[in-house]
């Protein structure tokens, strides 16, 4: 088909996910192919994929092993229901992801999208109370600018105001607590105090209340679409030994750090924390299809076990669950993690990550770098010294990755903090030409803008 037409029809017809299509109309991309961490549009032009098409891609575009898997299973079966039959990729697939998890998960129930995975986690810490006979217990707790995904549970344990303020009439009461946000404390400039504090806080809302609290909602060392910001150390352990403490349900939300993304395979191996619940997602196929999974207890799944005149059963599920192309998938990724030994791998080109970005620590208009392992956030500021802001109808985060764009990479920014996030595949070489990208595309756009202030 023309190109043109193409895009004229995506402008007529789709209605892109968080994006303004006003937007959309200004700037169309319609991408055509991928090979390795490189995507190619319609015209024919390459882009790097600094971004992991929105933190998914593992190891690299049309990967040859994970592509053959695919095409082994779609010649047995593409998908049949979960519902009261399993299939054989789901069971070793679950049989992988019990193996790799922290110690106490043991049951593994399947879904399809991050934000899946939260809402079965929440019904699920709900009604774990009330089949124990604790139906006191119904609130949950989370953290201020938490994003947990776009169903309605989990909007509701979402905090960030510019996503979630409209559904407010929707949303059920969450409590919430404060995030140790080191760059952005309005008083404190030392990490273990600003730590210290928060857990206090946290602390004090859950002995008011934690009688009628169900479970924690937080995302595992790092808030993605939050701004990429990122717990001091402490912070994550301390929460889950208060929630131990008041016995309350620690819900982990993996779904962005699962698979490698931080140097672990989790991220909470790093402090050694075990959840009760853990959802992950993205990374799991290697960003092939759409499988997620909420990984829970022994204790949980037993609370739902019963006779079904018990009224127990956990009735919930959706039509793709457990779908068999995407646990193939899932399973060659994983096989792939292993024989490569990608974990240590990662941790080398974490270093060189952060050596690429040291000299833009230096930048005039870089008012923070902060990185956990392979996921970055460049935040940009119209005053480093005084972390003075752009005005936010200028959108400099924005028209950032529109300038990446024309240099040949793509990345989408959450505010004016821009996001880079590559593929777990990408090499010194490619790596080191993504950061050039992103140093030039920052220079060209904070000295447009910043000068425009200046006059």
């Amino acid at each position: 088909m023309n190109q043109e037409k193409l895009i004229e029809k995506s402008s007529q017809y789709l209605w892109l996910p968080f994006t303004q299509m006003k937007d959309y109309d200004a700037d169309p991309l319609v991408i055509e192919s991928g090979k390795g961490v490189y995507l190619r549009d319609i015209h024919g032009k390459e882009y790097l994929d600094g971004y992991s098409s929105l933190w998914l891609n593992v190891h690299g575009h049309r990967n040859e092993e994970i592509n053959h898997a695919i095409k082994e299973q779609l010649d047995k079966i593409a998908h049949s229901t979960l519902l009261g039959a399993a299939n054989i990729p789901s069971i070793l697939l679950a049989e992988k992801l019990i193996d790799l998890a922290p110690e106490k998960l043991k049951r593994v129930f399947y879904s399809d999208s991050g934000a899946t995975s939260v809402e079965i986690a929440i019904k699920m810490a709900y009604q774990y109370w009330q089949n124990i006979g604790r139906p006191e217990k119904q609130k949950f707790i989370t953290l201020k600018n938490a994003y947990h995904g776009d169903t309605v549970g989990a909007i509701s344990v979402g905090k960030v105001d510019i996503f979630h303020r409209v559904y407010k009439s929707l949303m059920f009461h969450s409590l919430v607590a404060p995030f140790p946000d080191v760059y952005h404390h309005p008083e404190l400039d030392s990490a273990d105090k600003i730590r210290d504090r928060c857990l206090q806080e946290l602390e004090s809302i859950l002995e008011e209340h934690h009688h009628e609290i169900a479970g924690m909602t937080v995302e595992s060392l790092i808030q993605g679409a939050g701004g990429m910001n990122i717990m001091p150390k402490g912070y994550f352990k301390g929460v889950e030994e208060l929630c131990r403490k008041y016995n309350i349900l620690l819900i982990v939300d993996e779904v962005a750090t699962g698979f490698g993304r931080t140097g672990k395979m989790f991220a909470v191996e790093h402090e050694g924390v075990q959840p009760d619940i853990m959802t992950v997602a993205k990374g799991i196929t290697g960003g092939y299809l759409p499988i997620a999974a909420t990984l829970t207890t022994e204790e949980i799944y037993e609370a739902f076990y019963g006779d079904y005149n018990s009224l127990k059963t956990f009735f919930h599920g959706h039509s793709y669950t457990g779908n068999q192309l995407g646990c193939a998938a899932a399973l060659a990724n994983l096989e792939i993690y292993k024989r490569e030994n990608l974990i240590e791998k990662t941790q080398e080109k974490i270093s060189v990550i952060e050596d690429l970005l040291k000299p833009l620590k230096q930048h005039p208009h870089v008012g923070d770098i902060r990185q956990l392992g392979m996921i970055c956030g460049i935040e940009l500021v119209l005053e480093k010294e005084t972390k003075k802001t752009f005005l936010w109808e200028d959108r400099v985060g924005y028209h950032t990755t529109l300038k990446m764009r024309e240099l040949g990479m793509l990345t989408r920014p959450i505010g004016d903090t821009i996001v880079f996030m590559p593929p777990l595949a990408a090499n010194e070489e490619e790596l080191g030409k993504m950061v050039g990208i992103m140093s030039e595309a920052i220079e060209l756009t904070t000295k447009k803008y910043a000068g425009e202030k200046a006059v």
